[in-house]
């Protein structure tokens, strides 16, 4: 099997991708529209960057769980299970009064199940497509991310202005339910009775290997601070930007991030990651600081984020698939992934109180939390062979 066509061909891949594309949509436009939602009702930049920290850190503290449940209860029933939770959510958001306690609860249940269809289609995806073809499904299932990137901004503040953030809300919702027909097209691989170590020993097996692996760990570090700065971003543009803006620059953010992922796709050999990561992540830093001078260095400076991501992130994938043990997949993936984003949150939560202070202020924190990751990267990631840190 050589080509794209070829694996979307592979019997159950195209729903699996299918599925994907559409909660990955919903969870894309999710996060702007909650921004949006909390401003609009509100009137808080603050109060935005807690819920959307909401939103996201509970499902981050149960990812590790979330992996050993994977394994013992199946993949797709744990993928419909979150969709379903996810959709109920959703719409109960839409419908829910201006209560602060209640938003902030509703999105902290919806995070909760998140770390099941993040880390299930990685651990089904392989297991339908022939080991030759695993790197042509990856680029797929990579793709798709950078496609919501472009598709989840834009539709997001279309609809939200256009319609309302209930109504925005409701279509957010409505992909969940699409995406679960889609699952439910799937073999299922719910586990044998064989006996298995207890929930709670699988748990602590799949954080220990992560915390223990010496390139995991230090991508953890590394890529968490790098997500601090993403997080600052995604409640500073909307702010500063305004709804309709903010929909159009990270559309074109998105498109950027395509574009990179694709280049650093062609350009990446193994043992190379490392130096992707840190030319990314240091490029990262000088965009943030373009950012915060006005309008139009915002949107240069957001272009430049989003195409030196690809650096980044095809770095980070291949660098964790090529050092993980494939018996400890499910669960090494849901922890590893989850730990690898935990700075999102918290730089949602940081960038909201900063800005009402200063927009140049949360700037500054985002790039710096970006150079911080770059050197993350040098020291803490050792070379494959266990050569010293250098890129």
């Amino acid at each position: 099997m050589t080509t794209y066509r070829q694996v979307l061909l592979t019997p159950r891949v195209a729903p699996l991708l299918g599925a994907a594309l559409c909660s990955r949509l919903a969870e894309q436009m999710f996060t702007l529209v909650l921004v949006f939602h909390v401003l609009d009702v509100f009137g808080s930049a603050a109060l935005a960057g807690v819920v959307v920290f909401a939103a996201v850190a509970p499902g981050l503290v149960v990812s590790p769980l979330a992996g050993a449940l994977l394994d013992r209860t199946g993949v797709v029933r744990s993928i419909v299970a979150d969709l379903v939770a996810s959709a109920v959510l959703v719409g109960a958001l839409a419908f829910a009064p201006a209560s602060v306690t209640l938003v902030l609860v509703l999105a902290a249940l919806y995070s909760l199940t998140s770390p099941l269809n993040l880390a299930g289609v990685r651990v089904l995806l392989p297991r339908l497509v022939p080991r030759h073809a695993a790197e042509r499904a990856n680029a797929l299932d990579s793709g798709l991310f950078n496609l919501v990137e472009v598709l989840g901004p834009v539709l997001a503040g279309t609809v939200f202005v256009l319609a309302g953030g209930q109504t925005a809300l409701l279509v957010v919702a409505a992909l969940y339910l699409v995406a679960c027909p889609l699952v439910l097209l799937l073999p299922s691989d719910r586990p044998s009775h064989a006996v298995r170590p207890p929930l709670l020993r699988s748990t602590f097996d799949g954080v220990r290997y992560v915390l223990t692996h010496p390139v995991l760990r230090g991508l953890v570090v590394s890529y968490g601070l790098y997500q601090v700065a993403w997080g600052v971003l995604v409640v500073a543009v909307p702010t500063v930007a305004g709804d309709v803006r903010a929909g159009v620059l990270w559309g074109a953010a998105g498109i950027a991030g395509l574009v990179g992922a694709l280049i650093a796709g062609h350009v990446l050999r193994e043992g190379r990651e490392r130096a992707a990561m840190i030319a990314g992540t240091a490029a990262t830093a000088a965009a943030v600081l373009v950012a915060s001078a006005g309008l139009i260095g915002l949107a240069v400076g957001l272009v430049v984020v989003g195409l030196v991501s690809g650096l980044v992130n095809v770095g980070l994938l291949t660098l964790r698939q090529r050092r993980t043990d494939p018996d400890r997949l499910g669960r090494v993936l849901a922890v590893s992934i989850s730990l690898n984003v935990l700075g999102m949150p918290i730089g949602s939560a940081a960038g909201g109180f900063l800005l009402e202070r200063s927009p140049v202020l949360a700037f500054a924190t985002a790039a710096v939390a970006a150079v911080l990751s770059a050197v993350a990267v040098w020291t803490l990631v050792p070379r494959a062979g266990g050569r010293a840190p250098g890129p």
